[in-house]
């Protein structure tokens, strides 16, 4: 099984704002669900409340502290990210969505990094981790952009950790 880890980050590390996204790219909403359709996705909590529901096409595991947590059909629950991990055995590739503290625990564990990176800094309370870049090696870069919803800059990278 690959772990991969897929985010979408600022300049300055920022993944998140008053657990939602503080910006809105349509392009990368597009990118992450043909990255993501028919695979599992591993997220927290605060994530999936953020998104309200399981995502179609694809097997949505929770991973929550919470012992009596419920979940609507289509989700799994999991209380740690080594049991989430085990949740998903059968599949070729698993993707960690989030958010920070999971992306934290992942990073060790991943195989392959999904990143847009925006080309700005922006304000926001949730942060990526620190990127060691000599454990990571860039294999693609899309660079894109868009003028609406709002003007952006972004990148659509990935790392494979290096050998």
């Amino acid at each position: 099984m690959k772990l991969s880890v897929i985010a979408a980050m600022a300049q300055n590390r920022t993944i998140g704002i008053n657990n939602t996204l503080p910006w809105r790219i349509p392009e990368d909403l597009r990118h992450f669900k043909t990255l993501t359709m028919g695979h599992h996705i591993i997220m927290g909590r605060k994530t999936f409340d953020s998104i309200g529901k399981p995502l179609p096409g694809r097997t949505t595991v929770v991973v929550t502290r919470n012992r009596k947590q419920e979940l609507p059909p289509g989700c799994l629950v999991a209380h740690s990210l080594e049991e989430a991990i085990a949740a998903c055995a059968g599949d070729e590739e698993v993707f960690i969505a989030g958010g920070a503290e999971l992306y934290a625990q992942a990073m060790p564990l991943a195989d392959t990094l999904y990143l847009t990176e925006l080309q700005q800094e922006v304000d926001g309370d949730a942060h990526f981790p620190e990127l060691d870049r000599g454990a990571w090696q860039e294999v693609s870069r899309e660079e894109r952009s868009q003028a609406e919803p709002q003007a952006l800059e972004y990148h659509f990278v990935i790392y494979r950790r290096s050998k």
